[in-house]
């Protein structure tokens, strides 16, 4: 952690417009970062909302602010940081406050913000304000816009917030790397109005695509394609929190998409209508209504729905490869080709050799195989993963569920546990005659 004396010990600004010069004053207000080191979900910041709901970060939370004067401060950190994708993978990523993705930012519209960002990183950055209005010198263009920022040193970034929406933050410095390493977070800027769109609960994340190759640590920022570890705010499934919902609240999800492909993302169980994007809000006239919301590469998507129908509905990419963990990309096609006198002869010439023949029948098999001790390379998950109340769920990466209860108290985001089904309303096995076996 940094140190008061070391933060003011490192400030170092630039003179003219790119960006402002913060006095001793106000770095010494600043006091020390907040860090978010690990994945739990936080609490919403509703008090310092003035009650209003606030907005939940999966797996992660919103960064506190001082007031200095009429400008809210905020102190983002960039730095190397242990991201544990799911119980039994971590990776070495890059972020911001000790996680990947950084903290969001939440503030009002028409609010004066500082953002004072020091960069512990081994090499220079910026950091860009995806989507929010702006003077030219404070974008976070490294070497248009603004010098790179060195390790060590500390720049402050301050403009008014002009319109109200979901937005994001992340580097426009070797994005190749930084990004490929996860820099990046969401901001959310609420109306000035309290009663413009009010929602009862706000959830939102960004994704983010790695190639961790099986048994190591730090991504592969070479890869422009075949990535193997799809997430949501650097987890996967199992370790994305559910989405916890009382039933009749009016729900918003934000999705932001800082990966290398478009996502369509589908809820079941519900309807929803695209609301807004980074571009603003969209117009009630002009909303439509949708069950999958393909989110472009490098954009924001609002959906939102009443959660009029309980039970544990899943949420996840509709692209099948999205919902599952790592793999190789040169398997061979297996499906149909009887192996049993391959698999003979292999045994007989490496008898010392654990010869298992997969894939004959489809790769469902791969998920009975881990839930029978199976075990993967070292820091590497299984290919599908997790339990659910009847068995293997065989989904991962880009997976959680939306958790509808009447029981649930306002402001309460528990997981309430697995849905138990009113008698009569669970699918049934029958016999050849169509009677309940």
């Amino acid at each position: 952690m940094l140190s008061r004396r070391a933060f003011a010990a490192g400030v170092t600004l630039a003179t003219g417009a790119a960006l402002t010069r913060a006095s001793d004053a106000q770095t010494r207000a600043l006091g020390e970062p907040q860090r978010f080191p690990d994945p739990e979900t936080r609490s919403p910041l509703s008090r310092q909302l003035g009650g209003r709901p606030g907005f939940v970060t999966l797996n992660g939370g919103s960064l506190p602010w001082r007031m200095k004067g009429d400008v809210k401060e905020f102190h983002l950190v960039a730095e190397p940081v242990k991201r544990e994708l799911a119980p039994g993978s971590t990776a070495h990523l890059w972020g911001y406050n000790g996680s990947s993705p950084g903290p969001t930012i939440e503030a009002f519209e028409g609010d004066k913000v500082r953002i004072f960002v020091t960069n512990q990183l081994p090499e220079h950055t910026t950091i860009h304000w995806h989507g929010i209005l702006l003077p030219s010198g404070m974008d976070g263009v490294g070497g248009l816009t603004q010098p790179q920022i060195q390790p060590g040193e500390t720049y402050a970034y301050e403009y008014v917030l002009k319109k109200s929406g979901t937005f994001m933050y992340h580097p426009h410095a070797d994005e190749m790397v930084q990004m490929g390493m996860g820099m990046m977070g969401m901001f959310i800027v609420h109306p000035k109005d309290p009663a413009f769109r009010p929602v009862d609960r706000d959830f939102g994340f960004v994704m983010a695509n790695y190639e961790v190759h099986p048994g190591t640590w730090v991504p592969d920022t070479s890869i422009m394609l075949e990535f193997n570890t799809w997430a949501w705010n650097s987890r996967v499934f199992p370790g994305i929190d559910p989405l916890v919902v009382r039933k009749g609240d009016r729900v918003r999800i934000r999705i932001g998409n800082l990966t290398m492909t478009n996502h369509p993302i589908h809820l079941h169980g519900y309807d929803f209508r695209i609301t807004g994007t980074d571009g603003g809000w969209v117009a009630p006239s002009a909303q439509w209504p949708e069950v999958s919301a393909d989110i472009p590469v490098g954009a924001m998507r609002c959906i939102e729905f009443t959660a009029d129908e309980e039970g544990d509905w899943a949420f996840h990419c509709h692209k099948s490869h999205h919902t599952m963990g790592p793999m190789g990309h040169g398997i061979a096609n297996m499906i149909g080709v009887r192996q049993s006198a391959a698999t003979k002869r292999i045994t007989r010439l490496l008898p010392n050799y654990m010869y298992m023949p997969m894939g004959e029948q489809g790769m469902a098999e791969m998920q009975d195989m881990a839930a029978h001790g199976m075990a993967p390379p070292e820091n590497t998950l299984p290919m599908m993963t997790g339990e659910g109340p009847f068995g293997p769920i065989e989904m991962g990466g880009m997976f959680t569920v939306v958790k509808v209860r009447r029981d649930v108290a306002p402001g309460d985001y528990t997981d309430p546990g697995w849905f138990e089904h009113p008698q009569g309303t669970v699918a049934y096995k029958v016999d050849g005659n169509g009677r309940r076996a």
